[in-house]
C-alpha cells in the first residue's frame, strides 16, 4: 500500500497573468520533492468581497460557493505556501479578501505556512501578512520562509526557468525541504 503524497496548497497573491509569485510557486511545485503535491490555488479572482454577513457558522449554506472550495482546498492541505506581491505599502487586496473568508472557518487554524517573498521592493506587506496570519492563527514556519526577496525572480522567468536556474532552485529546494519536515513533524 502506498501513502497518499504530502499536499501543499500554494497561494499566489498576484492576480497579474506573468505574476513571478506564481511562477516561483509553479517552480516550487516543479522542484517539489517525490512525495509532495503543490497545487495551485487558482479561484482568488473568482471570490466575492468578503462579507460577514454571509460567514455565519449557524447558517453555512449562505457560503457562497467558491468560498466552500476555497476552504476545501484550506482543509485537504498539510501545509499552505503564500507568496503575495505588495501594493501601496500593503497586502494586495485580492489575497487579503480571501484570508478574510478563512479567519473565521474551522480548516485554517494551526495550518503550517510557509512565506516566499518575490519582489525586492516588498518589505511592509511581510510585516502585515505575519501579523494577520498570527490574528488567524496559522503556524508560519520561519526556516521555510524566504523573507529577504529571491535574487533574480524580478527577471521575467517563467516557472521552468526559474527552476532551472541553480541559485534560485537551491533557494526554492532548501525552503521546500525545511517546511515538508515540519509539516511532517506536526500533529494533524
Amino acid at each position: 500500500m502506498t501513502s497518499s503524497p504530502l499536499r501543499i496548497l500554494a497561494f499566489s497573491g498576484s492576480l497579474r497573468t506573468a505574476s513571478s509569485n506564481a511562477a516561483t510557486l509553479q517552480a516550487m511545485s516543479i522542484l517539489a520533492p517525490p512525495g509532495v503535491d503543490i497545487v495551485l490555488y487558482e479561484g482568488l479572482a473568482r471570490l466575492p468581497h468578503f462579507n460577514p454577513d454571509l460567514d455565519r457558522s449557524e447558517a453555512p449554506e449562505l457560503l457562497p460557493p467558491q468560498v466552500r472550495e476555497l476552504r476545501r482546498q484550506v482543509g485537504l492541505a498539510s501545509g499552505l505556501l503564500i507568496s503575495s506581491p505588495e501594493y501601496a505599502h500593503g497586502v494586495a487586496g485580492s489575497f487579503k479578501n480571501a484570508l478574510d473568508w478563512l479567519v473565521a472557518s474551522l480548516e485554517f487554524p494551526g495550518k503550517p505556512v510557509a512565506l516566499i517573498n518575490t519582489a525586492p521592493r516588498a518589505v511592509h506587506s511581510d510585516a502585515q501578512l505575519r501579523e494577520i496570519l498570527a490574528t488567524m492563527s496559522a503556524r508560519v514556519i520561519a526556516g521555510a520562509s524566504i523573507t529577504a526577496p529571491i535574487s533574480g525572480v524580478g527577471r521575467n522567468l517563467d516557472a521552468q526557468a526559474i527552476a532551472a536556474d541553480p541559485e534560485l532552485s537551491r533557494q526554492l529546494r532548501q525552503a521546500l525541504g525545511v517546511f515538508v519536515e515540519a509539516v511532517v513533524a506536526a500533529p494533524e
